[in-house]
């Protein structure tokens, strides 16, 4: 148990514990309700049992594993169960726990067919039937004694690919993460959809933030940590990308041929189940959407029904508010808020093109500018007259000036006529100023 609240202060008894506040003393008893064990007793997993009943019959909060399974169920993924910790729960309690599990898998909302595994062949027959999506293999395991474990991996080992290599088709590449790696660049990883995609290849990445794909010169190719030259769709593989920085590259970018023609779109239309939502959506609403590895809010424009409550299902049309993405029809999305879920596919793309944008900004741009002409006329008209008022009102105290202020050169010639100062040069100037 791990934090720094009031409940792990009082379980905290060692220095190193409080250094790095975490603690492995933990007691049901002393976290005040919370559903946390370590090294519980018989009776400790009794009451977390009977809680756990009192939860579920009267419709409470949901668990992990419904909310697992639910998720698995809309998306069409197989679903098998790993019962961990066998070697520590009281066996009435483990029997218990899964008859629990086979109830619900059961369910009319699941509908699965339960197999607990034993034996090896009971991992053959799980294995080869498991694409089926019905087959629901159980496993019992214990991390500390490694009991069934041989199994489990028997299992893994044994599952095929869902995914089809295609690779006659063009490659196409999508990105899950990115790194700088010292001494080689930039370097993303994920996984191959289609095609094969060799060393030195030239691909189209993107799309940027103007939608844009940019030709990029594939380095080198590295799978499970081993240099290799080409990787074929469904594996998954690390590329290291010339003249690229990592601050150019997102999470839900794709890497494809230049043969497909990629193109970039703002807008898209999807056909959704609403798995939950406390009230009603509507347009206008916001949410984040997960479709392969892109996680982006979208704003719903419009539905084909007013209002979306739980279990509706709608063919709604999204909009991405900061950049636009590369999907495709069919592909599987989740569109999630909070406790907001919903699940469907798209259907439907609207491309995204510079031409309406440009033909969009030069509209504004000529409203703008004859709005401009018009307001720039309509202020030259007023600073005219201003300008006129003001050119009248500024002559008048210059002739007042004028009128106070004689010439020099009259009073010189006054002085050398009269031998003083004139008195009567304001007359004189009055004079002709009148007539």
């Amino acid at each position: 148990m791990a934090g720094s609240g009031p409940i792990i202060i009082p379980n905290i008894k060692q220095l190193h514990e409080k250094d790095h506040a975490s603690t492995s003393n933990v007691d049901y008893s002393n976290i005040r309700g919370k559903s946390v064990l370590v090294s519980p007793s018989e009776d400790q997993y009794e009451l977390l049992l009977r809680r756990l009943k009192e939860r579920i019959q009267d419709g409470g909060s949901e668990t992990i594993f419904d909310i697992g399974i639910g998720e698995a169920l809309a998306l069409s993924v197989p679903v098998f169960v790993v019962v961990t910790k066998i070697d520590m729960c009281p066996p009435n309690i483990l029997q218990e726990n899964l008859r629990l599990l086979i109830r619900i898998l059961k369910s009319p909302g699941c509908r699965k067919v339960p197999v607990t595994v034993k034996t090896p062949d009971d991992v053959v027959v799980s294995a080869t039937n498991f694409v089926s999506e019905r087959l629901c293999p159980i496993f019992q395991v214990s991390n500390v004694t490694g009991e069934n474990l041989n199994l489990l991996k028997m299992f893994l080992n044994l599952l095929t690919a869902r995914m089809t290599s295609h690779e006659d088709e063009p490659a196409e590449f999508q990105i899950d993460d990115t790194y700088s790696v010292p001494g080689v660049g930039t370097v993303v990883s994920g996984t191959t959809l289609k095609g094969v995609i060799k060393l030195n290849d030239t691909l189209l990445l993107g799309p940027d933030p103007l939608g844009r794909f940019i030709p990029i010169a594939v380095k080198s190719i590295h799978r499970k940590r081993m240099p290799v030259r080409e990787v074929r769709g469904g594996q998954t593989a690390s590329f290291a990308l010339k003249k690229i920085k990592r601050s150019q590259i997102r999470k839900g970018m794709v890497m494809v041929a230049p043969a497909l023609n990629p193109q970039a779109c703002w807008e898209f239309e999807g056909e959704i189940l609403v798995l939950h939502h406390p009230t009603t959506i509507s347009s206008c609403y916001q949410a984040m959407v997960h479709c392969g590895s892109i996680r982006q809010t979208a704003s719903i424009i419009s539905m084909s029904q007013d209002c979306l409550r739980t279990g509706d299902k709608a063919l709604v049309r999204f909009r991405f508010i900061k950049h636009p993405e590369y999907i495709k029809p069919g592909q599987r999305m989740v569109f999630r808020e909070g406790r907001t879920k919903a699940v469907g596919n798209v259907v439907k793309l609207i491309p995204y093109t510079n031409t309406t944008i440009t033909q969009t900004c030069r509209a504004n741009k000529s409203n703008k500018t004859s709005q401009n002409r018009q307001s720039s006329s309509s202020t030259i008209q007023s600073l005219d007259a201003t300008e006129i008022n003001s050119s009248f009102e500024e002559q008048t105290p210059k002739q007042e000036n004028l009128l106070q202020k004689p010439n020099k050169s009259q009073n010189k010639k006054n002085r050398g006529r009269r031998g003083g100062r004139s008195h009567n040069t304001a007359n004189s100037i009055i004079q002709p100023l009148s007539e």
